[in-house]
């Protein structure tokens, strides 16, 4: 298994909207290796956590994708372009939503409550006439706050769905996928994410 490189590509408003995609592009999204992805969207799905614990992870073999979550708070969208080292594994259009729950944390910058949930909707994309359109879903990642059940992960889980399927899990190793790049937010609750007026 080769090791992820803890790189992180920032692709700004202006570098989207300075695009230079004329007419219609194709953009054609491969998943690289499972373990490889997982970790990857973890990276970019909202939320980062403490250092790594002595204590293994729980599962989160209980969590499914939740019904409604295009109609929670709207965080932020990412773009993940051919111009991304991530895009083989990680392009697409990524939409980042917050549930009620964390709502007010996230407009204060954390601490989250127990029960907050971060959901991000990852979509194929297709750039026409230098718009960014979406496309089919990817999949379906999820950062769930329960301190008790999940503290050896900073106390969230993480999953993700393959094109939404609860039937098609990929985080198997939370710690490990996720969790060893999610140490950089600490003083954000672990959130990557932050309230945008």
């Amino acid at each position: 298994m080769s090791k992820f490189v803890h790189k992180v590509a920032v692709i700004t408003d202006d570098q989207v909207q300075g695009g230079t995609a004329s007419g219609r592009e194709d953009v054609s999204l491969q998943l690289g290796g499972r373990a490889a992805m997982a970790l990857k969207l973890c990276l970019f799905s909202g939320v980062l956590l403490a250092a790594v614990s002595p204590f293994a992870a729980k599962s989160a073999d209980d969590i499914e994708p939740p019904v409604g979550y295009r109609n929670w708070f709207h965080v932020n969208t990412m773009i993940v372009d051919k111009a991304s080292p991530l895009f083989a594994e990680l392009g697409g259009m990524h939409n980042v939503h917050v549930n009620s729950t964390g709502e007010a944390a996230l407009k204060k910058g954390g601490p989250y409550p127990d029960n907050t949930m971060f959901v991000t909707d990852l979509h194929e994309f297709t750039v026409i006439d230098g718009s960014y359109v979406e496309g089919p879903q990817k999949g379906v990642a999820i950062m769930v706050k329960d301190q008790k059940k999940y503290a050896p992960t900073g106390g969230w889980a993480f999953q993700f769905w393959v094109g939404g399927d609860p039937k098609k899990p990929l985080v198997t190793d939370p710690t490990k996928q996720c969790f060893e790049c999610h140490q950089p937010k600490k003083d954000q609750d672990y959130v990557y994410s932050t309230y945008i007026p």
